[in-house]
């Protein structure tokens, strides 16, 4: 059984691995898109409208907001259907499991904060942008950890992890309170109906996965006219489907689901919001843009704020008795491995978009130009940092 449970953990980092190489090609691939003569084609296709009409009922958006509002919503399912496994049954099942990456989550999220705060906070329009660097992007984070090799204990991989189910916690609970629009109270109520309708098929066992996804894709339709951001409805619908069967058969819709969506949201849906969000015109870059507040407070958010943030916290946790360091990890590993959490790349790219896309003020390259330079500083730091640590710790 034991052996099981590790080859199943070890085959989930494996592919997730692999996702953030997939990720890297692709935000590759969008720069060298941006910085060619092909760029205009490339504007223009993110822009190509399209629109999906049933009567009365109407969604027209551009192409690169379906890909954030709808695509981007089957990521934070896949995330959702991750958290309830891992708060049921998972390492987080265990309480004492759940303080040291807990305390490094909330550090890794006020202080990357806290700074860019310092250096935006009498802009009113950039200082929306504050939680951009609070977010860890886990796909490349682990993608970086494979590049050492076996040597990694499990433990690290674990507690990485761990870390990066809190983040994308306080990314959900952040989106759902600062990035929210104009509210109709008649979408809200479609979405409030849904919830009892998700409550009676999980306590009558139903394990069939359809009737799920068609009360899943009602309410993701009443989310995005709400103006609640439409991929927490992605979160709402992780939560009720069932983790067991009632008939006992070892089935889980929950586990069946999440091993489904782990292929399309790693080597599809991720990749693809990269392409579309990362296409950076380097293009007659002078100082003073690269100077600008929100550039410099995204950058050492991530590069200075998320290690400090995320080692200091754990550092404060350990030393107060509240909880010990895994085994196999070392000081000089768990700092290699905060550092690791500044590569902030996805998901904060997705929280930029939220900050800047409603302010009339084109931010994106500031924003694309802090992530781009706060991850690539923090995904080598960590790197050396940890291939030295692991040097050192006897196999």
């Amino acid at each position: 059984m034991q052996n099981q449970q590790e080859s199943f953990i070890q085959s989930f980092f494996k592919l997730q691995s692999a996702g953030g190489i997939l990720l890297f090609i692709a935000a590759l691939l969008a720069i060298i898109l941006a910085n060619s003569p092909l760029s205009t084609y490339y504007d223009m296709f993110l822009s190509t409208p399209v629109e999906v009409r049933v009567g009365a009922l109407k969604i027209a958006k551009p192409l690169l907001l379906w890909i954030n509002d709808g695509l981007m919503a089957v990521f934070f399912f896949l995330v959702g259907l991750e958290l309830k496994r891992e708060l049921v049954e998972g390492e987080l099942a265990d309480k004492r499991n759940i303080i040291l990456p807990g305390a490094g989550a909330i550090g890794g999220m006020l202080v990357p904060a806290l700074i860019y705060a310092y250096f935006n906070y009498d802009d009113p329009v950039a200082i929306k942008g504050w939680a951009i660097p609070a977010a860890t992007d886990i796909a490349f984070a682990l993608g970086v950890l494979t590049l050492l090799g076996p040597r990694v204990p499990l433990s690290v991989k674990v507690f990485l992890t761990s870390l990066a189910i809190f983040d994308d916690i306080g990314a959900i609970l952040i989106i759902a309170f600062f990035y929210t629009s104009k509210i109709s109270l008649t979408a809200l109520i479609i979405v409030a109906f849904c919830i009892p309708v998700l409550t009676i098929l999980n306590r009558q066992g139903v394990v069939s996965k359809s009737p799920y996804i068609l009360i899943g894709i009602i309410m993701w339709i009443a989310t995005l006219k709400s103006g609640v951001h439409a991929t927490l409805a992605g979160v709402v619908l992780a939560m009720f489907i069932p983790l067991r069967s009632k008939e006992g058969d070892n089935y889980s819709p929950l586990k069946s689901l999440e091993h489904d969506l782990h292929s399309v949201v790693g080597f599809f849906v991720l990749p693809v919001f990269a392409f579309a969000n990362a296409g950076l015109n380097l293009q007659g870059v002078s100082f003073d843009q690269i100077k600008h507040g929100v550039p410099v407070g995204i950058t050492l958010g991530l590069f200075v704020g998320k290690q400090i943030g995320i080692f200091g916290f754990c550092w404060l946790a350990v030393k107060m008795s509240l909880t010990k360091l895994p085994g196999n990890v070392s000081w000089l590993t768990l700092y290699g491995t905060s550092a690791l959490c500044g590569i902030g790349f996805t998901m904060s790219l997705f929280i930029g978009s939220l900050a800047f896309e409603e302010t009339g003020v084109n931010l994106l390259f500031d924003e694309r130009l802090g992530i781009v330079i706060g991850s690539i500083l923090s995904g080598v730091l960590g790197y050396f940092i940890l291939k030295i640590s692991l040097n050192r710790t006897p196999v």
